[in-house]
């Protein structure tokens, strides 16, 4: 089964920032420079993981897995934006105008 979920991180080595981001494009769509969204089995999780903790350092970086639910249910309709929606994610309206 295909969950959503959002990756958000917090890499302090610019150089190794760079390696994330790269890395996490493999994986999902950007939705900001730090945060993606992700569209996985529970096998590709385990392997984005794996990519993930063999580029960050441990003691000073954060990575953080939101599991949204499953693509087929909540998913992405649980996503609200404001301002600019990602095209591939549809409409999201406004919470406040």
């Amino acid at each position: 089964m295909r969950h959503w979920y959002l990756v958000c991180y917090d890499i302090r080595d610019p150089g190794r920032l760079r390696r994330v981001h790269a890395a996490m494009e493999g994986f999902g769509k950007a939705l900001q420079y730090s945060v993606f969204a992700c569209d996985l089995t529970l096998r590709e999780k385990v392997t984005m993981i794996a990519a993930l903790a063999k580029l960050i350092h441990h003691g000073e970086d954060r990575v953080m897995i939101v599991d949204v639910g499953p693509m087929e249910g909540r998913g992405p309709q649980s996503a609200e934006f404001l301002g600019q929606v990602p095209e591939d994610l549809g409409e999201r309206g406004p919470v406040v105008v």
